[in-house]
């Protein structure tokens, strides 16, 4: 009787091997499931941005506005009649000489 205990305990553990390590096992499938919850939300962020550059590029499309807007904020032009005046603090602008310029 003994025996026999021990062959259905040695049977039991080598039912229980694939379920806890093998290839699909429990352990791979927490381990697939964190992958997957780690790329849900990569892919939420990259929605996210592909959303605010889809609405970038139809502004872009349809309205002359946002032209306009990023001409000025990005590449510093005027328009034709207009006069451009630039303001600089003198506090600001002293701490951003390098230190070799000073002497």
């Amino acid at each position: 009787m003994r025996t026999l205990t021990l062959i259905l305990a040695a049977l039991l553990l080598l039912i229980q091997y694939p379920l806890w390590l093998g290839k699909g096992g429990i352990l791979r499938v927490w381990e697939m499931e964190r992958q997957i919850e780690a790329q849900k939300q990569t892919n939420e962020k990259l929605q996210t941005r592909n959303n605010a550059l889809d609405a970038e590029v139809r502004d872009l499309k349809q309205g002359l506005e946002a032209i306009e807007e990023r001409a000025r904020n990005e590449l510093g032009m005027i328009r034709k009649d207009e006069i451009f005046f630039q303001v600089v603090d003198p506090a600001a602008r002293t701490e951003s000489v390098p230190p070799a310029a000073e002497k």
